[in-house]
């Protein structure tokens, strides 16, 4: 292995982190920087710019923009109140209900709008001052509601796994979202289980049991946003139209959905479409910025040296998986995860394709890590949001947020190791 490149790459970017560049930024300067160690500075930069530019030109990337459009018209049109209400009526009657409904609320509303950002911001600014108000503390709320965001991510729609399927070469997006639902749901639960075990411990208030009428009630009302999961996922998977398309569908479900529940109006459509227009250009300023970096890591050959020495090291899959999950976990922290998917799936998966393991379930796997970087200094964007809303501090909720960490890693180490939790939708409906 040529060890000054990668010794470039690895200290370049550190050190353009640690003095404030913006993450798209580091990577792009830092694979430039890559390029110049074996080419001269004018083709380097150029080449950069060019792999930015055909990085984003494909057409299953048109599915992100539309998925971040539908993600916030929902966010906007009051589904949130929607499926809270129902939520409530499920679990609120349980120790911890209000972190209950809390993980419930944000894995349906991440599975409708497909953003763990959008979820925390939603769940943090209505169930945040309700806990509060009940006596919750408001750092377990926010670790709560932080952890809970990220099982978006693998419930689909997810924009994640579309990004995924661009990087390990045209994996089945269908098979990605249907691959998502258990793992997603598992994690979820083991959530709500700390949740539970920590509101009994500090004997948090106990709300009251709904009746019969009212689950019905506010299931009624949730349906019309629960709809779009069946249309969106059911018309991909039937075949009946591709990803891209079903985005396309999502924000013209959820636009109607918005001015019928009078959530969206004509005065407040144009600010929701410039925050749209705008979380779109951060992250396909990613995107284009992590491919010109994969592309970097595989002239210099890196991805294949890496994977020979980790084949060196071990030719099974237990102490393999564990080692990426290891390196994944670290690389978590200091990236965001749509950069490090695009990054790191050309490294590892040719890896663990040579083990005979499914690129289906090692996409969930990568995911599920990389959704626990999510909720960890100093990068972690879901963090930031939910302890802003929360308005508190990181310090404060490290504490709380501890238990459900370990509750997201035992859920990786299950769908690590048991690739049927994964794999078994997918081999029902043959995608």
């Amino acid at each position: 292995m040529e060890y000054i490149p990668v010794l470039v790459l690895i200290i370049s970017f550190i050190l353009l982190l640690s003095i404030g560049t913006p993450v798209a930024w580091s990577i792009a300067i830092s694979a430039m920087l890559t390029m110049m160690v074996s080419i001269p500075a004018l083709p380097a930069l150029t080449t950069v710019a060019q792999r930015m530019g055909t990085g984003i030109d494909s057409f299953a990337l048109l599915a992100i923009p539309f998925f971040i459009l539908s993600g916030e018209l929902m966010n906007k049109g009051g589904i949130a109140h929607k499926l809270i209400t129902f939520a409530k009526t499920l679990v609120g009657s349980l120790p911890g209900g209000l972190a209950l409904i809390n993980v419930i609320s944000a894995m349906l509303m991440g599975a409708i709008a497909g953003s763990a950002m959008a979820s925390a911001s939603a769940m943090g600014s209505i169930l945040g001052p309700e806990m509060e108000k009940e006596g919750y503390s408001k750092e377990f709320g926010a670790a709560v509601n932080v952890t809970s965001a990220t099982t978006g991510l693998l419930i689909p729609p997810s924009n994640v796994l579309i990004v995924y399927s661009l990087a390990s070469g045209g994996v089945s997006i269908a098979a990605l979202f249907l691959a998502g639902y258990i793992p997603g749901i598992l994690t979820g639960l083991l959530l709500m289980t700390v949740s539970y075990i920590w509101a009994k411990k500090k004997k948090y208030n106990v709300g009251k049991r709904s009746t019969l009428k009212q689950v019905v009630s506010s299931f009624v009302a949730a349906l019309p946003s629960l709809f779009m999961l069946v249309v969106v996922i059911g018309g991909i998977v039937a075949g009946i139209f591709t990803a891209t398309e079903a985005s396309a569908i999502a924000v013209l479900y959820s636009l109607i959905l918005g001015f019928i529940y009078r959530g969206i109006t004509i005065k407040n459509l144009p600010k929701i479409l410039l925050d749209s227009a705008s979380t779109t250009a951060i992250v396909m300023l990613l995107i284009g910025a992590s491919m010109s970096m994969s592309w970097a890591l595989s002239y210099e050959d890196i991805p294949q040296d890496i994977s020979t020495a980790l084949l060196t090291l071990s030719d099974n899959p237990i102490i393999i998986l564990l080692l990426i999950n290891l390196l994944l976990l670290i690389v978590g922290i200091f990236m965001d995860m749509t950069p490090a998917v695009l990054i790191f799936t050309p490294i590892f998966l040719p890896v663990v394709s040579k083990l005979g393991i499914d690129p289906v379930h090692f996409g969930i796997m990568m995911i599920l890590n990389l959704c626990i970087g999510l909720c960890t200094p100093p990068v972690g964007s879901v963090l930031f949001v939910g302890v802003g809303v929360a308005n508190t501090t990181i310090e404060k909720v490290i504490r709380p947020l501890l238990p459900l960490f370990l509750a997201m890693v035992i859920a990786l180490f299950l769908i690590t190791y048991f690739p049927q939790l994964s794999l078994w939708l997918p081999s029902i409906f043959e995608v």
